[in-house]
């Protein structure tokens, strides 16, 4: 650790799309991982290098919502493992110690609650456990927009004895109290629940403005402290525009927006630190020069 803050990494797809690896929607990151899977590689040690201890592995977009229920019959397990494997030997490279962790992605759709369904989520989330659980070393539930998704991951992955990050996605707006909520309008308060609930070993907020995190690391910290508990939060911003923020996946690329750069990410990431934010990265739209920027921060 950095001064007691874990440095994660960046937004893999749109790092893919910037290096100019195969990159599309539906496919999203994934097509990468099908036509150039040296570019995922690549990115890993990018991060890497620029300081990440935690890579998460690309198996975000390799579910039937994105390369369809036939590419995925034929060969999602095969990409899911590779997925593994890429970021595995990209830590294993690293010259200080690099941590993998299994990303495990809303399966039924990013940003859609109302579309889970937990008998299909379950049967998609065992093939991407199966085919990671050699490879990684945390295991993370990502995007999450409700606590019903995590308590599917939780039941699917019984009693693996890995870390468990929980990281859920929020809405774009706090309430008039200044209050933020998971997509699904649940509280903070029951996501921590959940959390503590699940044995899960972080509570973390990802792919959403950098405005509501802070309010959502204050609430967190506030109810983890309430019941006496030190557990890990995490932060890990996009950068999408406000006005294209609440486009769901294969809406469209959505538009990165200016202010988000090192330095102005760094500010957003001091105010989460400075609320009880333990870990510390970036979702979509930030990249290697980001991480190293919260590197040479939180180093000091």
């Amino acid at each position: 650790m950095i001064n007691n803050i874990q440095i994660l990494d960046g937004g893999m797809g749109r790092e893919l799309a910037r290096m100019g690896a195969p990159f599309r929607q539906p496919e999203w990151s994934a097509l990468a991982l099908i036509e150039a899977p040296h570019f995922v590689r690549t990115a890993h040690d990018a991060f890497i290098a620029a300081g990440s201890q935690v890579i998460t592995t690309n198996s975000y977009a390799v579910v039937p919502f994105h390369i369809s229920d036939a590419v995925f019959a034929e060969q999602g397990a095969a990409l899911i493992a590779l997925s593994g494997k890429l970021a595995r030997e990209a830590a294993d490279a690293a010259q200080t110690p690099v941590k993998v962790a299994g990303s495990l992605p809303p399966v039924l759709g990013s940003y859609r609650p109302d579309l889970f369904e937990p008998v299909a989520a379950k049967k998609l989330l065992k093939v991407l456990v199966e085919n990671l659980t050699s490879t990684v070393d945390i295991w993370l539930a990502e995007t999450q927009s409700s606590v019903a998704e995590v308590e599917a991951v939780r039941d699917v992955l019984g009693d693996d004895p890995r870390p468990l990050w929980f990281s859920f996605t929020l809405q774009d707006q706090l309430d008039e109290q200044g209050r933020a909520h998971l997509r699904s309008g649940e509280s903070i308060e029951e996501a921590v629940a959940a959390v503590l609930r699940l044995s899960a070993s972080a509570i973390l907020f990802n792919c959403s403005r950098p405005e509501v995190m802070a309010a959502a690391v204050q609430a967190a910290r506030a109810a983890l402290n309430a019941e006496n508990s030190a557990l890990d939060i995490g932060v890990y911003a996009n950068a999408f525009e406000p006005s294209d923020n609440q486009r769901g996946a294969n809406e469209g690329l959505s538009k990165m927006r200016q202010d988000t750069d090192p330095a102005g990410y760094l500010d957003f990431a001091e105010d989460w630190v400075a609320q009880g934010a333990t870990l510390v990265g970036g979702c979509c739209g930030i990249g290697p020069e980001h991480i190293a920027a919260l590197k040479q921060a939180f180093s000091k």
